[in-house]
């Protein structure tokens, strides 16, 4: 066991419980999506949380990967409304996507199961959602988060591979030395 298991452990969850996750459990993922860095602090998100069963039916139908049962959903959008707008056009969707690894994580630190399903760039799958959401024009859908208790299990894992990995200089492989202990 590492410090680092949150991690390793989370894993794309698709199949949910019916149990539903409990007010304090989406505060706290909230919490954890807002403690993500943002590009001179602008924070450009907007948290849109779904737990009507009618939403949810209509945001299935809306996106081709987006078919899980779950009880609840949270749109990460970036709201481009604010005065800073070019800094948030070109930054929106990296604040937006460390929101959402951290509310990701929090998800499986407390127990939770979580998938996000891609919204943006597509234009067909960001005017579906809008429409569901009724978002107004100038914020945008990056994602939907699908989150419930997990009613399937996946082994820990990492992705680690060797061969993405350069030193220094792009075709420079690196080797690394690891501690004796």
């Amino acid at each position: 066991m590492t410090d680092l298991d949150f991690i390793f452990s989370r894993r794309s969850i698709r199949c949910f419980t019916e149990e539903k996750v409990s007010e304090n459990q989406i505060k706290l993922l909230l919490e954890a999506a807002m403690a993500a860095p943002t590009a001179m602090n602008t924070k450009p998100w907007h948290f849109v949380v779904i737990d009507d069963h009618d939403k949810l039916a209509e945001l299935r139908k809306t996106l081709p990967f987006g078919k899980m049962d779950a009880p609840l959903a949270i749109s990460i959008c970036g709201d481009m409304q604010p005065i800073k707008r070019a800094v948030l056009e070109r930054f929106w969707v990296q604040d937006c996507s460390a929101a959402t690894e951290n509310l990701l994580l929090a998800a499986n630190a407390l127990g939770l199961g979580a998938v996000w399903c891609g919204v943006h760039p597509i234009k067909t799958l960001e005017n579906g959602v809008s429409s569901v959401l009724n978002l107004p024009k100038l914020v945008f859908p990056l994602n939907v988060i699908f989150v419930g208790h997990p009613a399937e299990e996946k082994p820990a894992r990492t992705q680690f591979d060797q061969a993405k990995i350069s030193h220094n200089l792009f075709d420079i492989g690196w080797e690394p030395v690891l501690d004796q202990d």
